[in-house]
């Protein structure tokens, strides 16, 4: 009786630390069974191997459960690299359920353009107006910078600012938000932001951008 007492401790104090929702997961369900069955038929389980198997659920949670960084916190390493590299900080705001949002992300992720973009401006996400599930991923205060950029105004939102945060242009054309550019006219606004934010900037990479740009089509 004191054996099983002793690993029982033993996986109280393995399983203290994981989050609930993470056995509520497959692997954290299987493994749960795992332990019920083997305690059913009065078998020891070896705790060696249980241990690695936790962590690993746990580390899983864990990003999941970090607090987001507020916008202020990630926007200092922006203004200090702005200010060192001489560029331009492009803020664009968006939320997890927005469809145009992902395509923006995934656009400037394209290793096409990356490289280019990154060249003359320095990029920064913030989350915002996310549904209730997806709370714990807003950044607090990016509101109201949103407000203060000129938002609320349909996601994304972007612009562009200064190595002191200053705004030079935002995606408002005309009084709308742009959003994604997809258009012809929201990407004639999007160039002529990034001639604003970044006059020095070589009529090839721009030429690369808008060529990306206008080649999309809608699906």
């Amino acid at each position: 009786m004191g054996s099983k007492r002793s690993w029982f401790l033993q996986l109280q104090a393995a399983v203290a630390p994981v989050p609930a929702s993470c056995l509520g997961t497959s692997l954290g369900r299987r493994v749960a069974s795992a332990l019920h069955h083997e305690a059913i038929l009065g078998y020891k389980p070896d705790m060696r191997a249980i241990i690695p198997v936790l962590a690993v659920l746990t580390a899983i949670a864990l990003p999941a459960y970090a607090e987001a960084p507020t916008a202020d916190q990630a926007l200092a390493p922006a203004k200090a690299k702005a200010a060192t590299e001489h560029k331009a900080i492009y803020v664009h705001f968006g939320a997890s359920w927005c469809g145009w949002c992902r395509r923006l992300d995934a656009f400037l992720d394209r290793p096409d353009i990356k490289p280019v973009f990154e060249k003359y401006f320095i990029p920064v996400k913030l989350v915002v107006q996310e549904n209730e599930k997806n709370k714990a991923l807003e950044n607090p205060g990016a509101d109201a910078l949103f407000k203060q950029l000129g938002g609320p105004s349909g996601l994304p939102y972007s612009a562009f600012l200064d190595a002191k945060g200053t705004l030079i242009v935002n995606s408002k054309r005309e009084g709308e938000n742009i959003g994604y550019p997809a258009q012809p006219s929201e990407i004639d606004w999007f160039l002529l932001m990034m001639k604003k934010a970044a006059p020095q900037m070589a009529q090839d990479d721009l030429k690369t951008i808008e060529t990306a740009l206008r080649s999309f089509r809608r699906t």
